[in-house]
């Protein structure tokens, strides 16, 4: 299957984007497909990205986050999954993979995070994000109490929210239009990386 929406050519993007992208695929050896998706819209892909850094990278923002780079990807693979998000679980389990150091927890949290081999903090972090991702509307005051126990601050807590409500943006617009995740995230943190 291919995305429903040709992706542009990355030499017909806007400069600043093609930039952005070519340091990504410096990074990576490789251009997520979601870059060039979301190029074909210029303003939106740079308010995309510009959320999407400020609260997965905050301190791009002169922000700290009590969430660890590893617990940002485990609430994007977990809610995408529950969001039925292809490309999301992909790319965001593989980075999730590098950053954790465990190959298993990826497909764990995809699959049911309350058996996955995370610690009761992180579970009690995605129990939150679930509830965020499916049933928004009847969060109360009742479901800080567990997060703060477990040492989560406020504005902690509303990275949490946050992440999970953007990823929920995101995993909508990459269902509709079918964008596939790049052969590549399967097997990053999967094997060793060949040393250059």
């Amino acid at each position: 299957m291919k995305n429903r929406y040709p992706m542009p050519d990355i030499q017909d993007v806007p400069e600043d984007i093609r930039q952005r992208i070519l340091e990504v695929q410096d990074k990576a050896g490789f251009v997520p497909n979601v870059f060039l998706a979301f190029a074909r819209r210029p303003a939106e892909w740079r308010a995309f990205f510009a959320y999407h850094d400020a609260l997965m990278t905050p301190e791009v923002v002169g922000r700290e986050s009590g969430l660890t780079k590893g617990e940002r990807e485990m609430i994007v693979t977990t809610t995408s999954a529950a969001n039925n998000c292809l490309y999301c679980v992909v790319a965001h389990g593989a980075i999730l993979r590098i950053y954790e150091k465990k190959p298993l927890v990826a497909d764990q949290v995809a699959v049911n995070y309350r058996k996955a081999d995370i610690p009761p903090r992180q579970k009690a972090m995605l129990d939150f994000a679930m509830k965020v991702c499916l049933r928004s509307h009847e969060i109360d005051e009742a479901d800080f109490a567990p997060l703060h126990a477990h040492g989560f601050s406020d504005e902690d807590i509303w990275d949490i929210a946050a992440i999970t409500a953007f990823f929920g943006l995101s995993n909508r617009m990459a269902s509709f239009s079918n964008m596939m995740p790049n052969p590549e995230f399967y097997l990053m943190g999967r094997v060793p990386k060949e040393k250059k």
